[in-house]
């Protein structure tokens, strides 16, 4: 199993782990990350997939305990249910979920636009697949679910149906003053530069 801490700046620091479910048809990269972010006297996780036991991610998380559990996609429910019976932090999420995956947790809706405690904003990514980026204004940070993947090391769009309407709305985005990126797939982080770059480069297919 992958297991990997980093941290990229104050108060945010990412973990990266072999997909417990993972397979080869999969369609996507088997090592997957998590982001803990620190901001308003918040402490959030997004996307959070729970380490083994004795891990330094649950050492770090015990230390600063998350007040917040965010669920970027449906299909990203992964361990929030954990998260929050461990920490009783408040979980926030999509409004809709996937049949087979749903969540014991009544997560309060997010949607684009919604700002959730902490500052941290809900974005649209033009897919229409009910994906919320977060853009974290303290760390000039974008998180993204699925809109955008690393998975072949350079940073490039997730082939949709709705790619006529992703790449405006992705491209509205660097109104906003990110440095930096990170995504669930592939290699993790990307700078500002990369992301311009994605706008213009074919779609990644698996």
């Amino acid at each position: 199993m992958v297991h990997e801490v980093h941290d990229l700046a104050p108060g945010l620091w990412i973990w990266r782990l072999s997909y417990p479910e993972w397979h080869e048809r999969a369609g996507w990269p088997e090592v997957v990350t998590s982001t803990c972010v620190e901001s308003g006297g918040e402490v959030a996780v997004l996307d959070a997939l729970a380490p083994p036991a004795g891990s330094e991610v649950w050492a770090r998380l015990d230390a600063a305990a998350p007040t917040m559990a965010v669920v970027l996609k449906p299909d990203h429910v992964r361990d929030v249910d954990l998260i929050v019976r461990r920490y009783g932090a408040r979980a926030f999420g999509p409004w809709l979920f996937e049949r087979q995956n749903i969540p014991e947790t009544e997560l309060e809706p997010i949607e684009p636009g919604s700002v959730l405690p902490g500052g941290f904003v809900a974005l649209y990514d033009g897919r229409g697949r009910n994906e919320t980026p977060l853009w974290l204004p303290e760390q000039r940070t974008l998180v993204f679910a699925d809109a955008l993947t690393g998975a072949e090391g350079e940073l490039r769009i997730w082939d949709t149906p709705h790619i006529a309407r992703a790449r405006p709305a992705l491209r509205e985005l660097l109104e906003l003053p990110f440095e930096r990126v990170i995504v669930a797939h592939g290699e993790p982080v990307h700078d500002r530069a990369a992301f311009e770059r994605a706008l213009e480069l074919p779609t990644w297919t698996d």
